[in-house]
């Protein structure tokens, strides 16, 4: 399942497609308050560079910017707050959401943890390393990823959650810098994001199919609220 849960099955794929647009132009009006050029801004750039991979529509991102930027004259007031608690059968998880209405998102999380449990700050977080997260797959056939994880500066790398692809890890402060080295070594980036990589994860095999059900389910129903940008589990595989 890897550090980020990600949903399965093609309904959901679909569905979550829409939710990416609608994540991704949050992410790059956040990024845009720093400025609305990429060339100068590396946050927005590795954002709009994801979007880009994935399709969005030019007018979306366009409008997503200029938005953020404070160029069409409407406020743009996210604000980053992430939820740590636990899934059914003690699995760690990392909640990160971008609101506009922390009085409206809090209890919302609090309903859906009820399944769960919602811990306070810090209390599972310390399980977690923050962490670089890039998503790259080989621009040529024999493309090394252990020698491009050495020569970009990344710290360890692992199997990418689609066939074929690779995550490289990185020190939070190396993200862009590692994404800008790695196409010079063989592997054209997809998404590079900042993210929690757990340092003791749950491995299913020791949950049973219902108890591993009833914790997807629970993951699911979190990553379905329109405030939530990612979530990070402790679980392996």
């Amino acid at each position: 399942m890897g550090a980020q849960w990600k949903a399965k099955g093609k309904a959901q794929a679909a569905d979550a497609r829409g939710k990416l647009f609608g994540r991704l132009a949050k992410d790059i009006m956040v990024a845009a308050r720093s400025g609305a050029d990429p060339a100068t801004n590396s946050r927005l750039r590795l954002v709009v560079e994801q979007a880009r991979k994935v399709s969005m529509p030019k007018d979306t991102l366009d409008r997503a910017i200029k938005k953020g930027a404070g160029l069409t004259g409407e406020a743009v007031n996210f604000e980053h707050v992430i939820y740590e608690g636990f899934a059914p059968h003690q699995v760690p998880l990392m909640v990160e959401c971008l609101t506009d209405n922390v009085n409206r998102t809090a209890p919302e999380m609090r309903v859906l943890f009820r399944k769960g449990q919602l811990g306070t700050s810090g209390s599972v977080s310390w399980d977690f390393d923050h962490v670089g997260m890039i998503e790259a797959e080989p621009a040529a056939a024999g493309a090394d990823p252990e020698v491009a994880a050495i020569e970009a500066g990344a710290q360890d790398f692992e199997a990418g959650e689609a066939e074929g692809t690779t995550l490289f890890i990185t020190d939070a402060t190396d993200l862009d810098l590692v994404s800008r080295a790695l196409p010079a070594h063989g592997f054209t980036v997809l998404s590079a994001k900042l993210g929690y990589k757990p340092k003791n994860p749950v491995d299913p095999a020791n949950l049973t199919p219902a108890a591993l059900e009833e914790v997807e389910a629970f993951l699911a129903a979190i990553d379905a609220h329109d405030d939530v940008q990612n979530v990070f589990v402790g679980l392996a595989g």
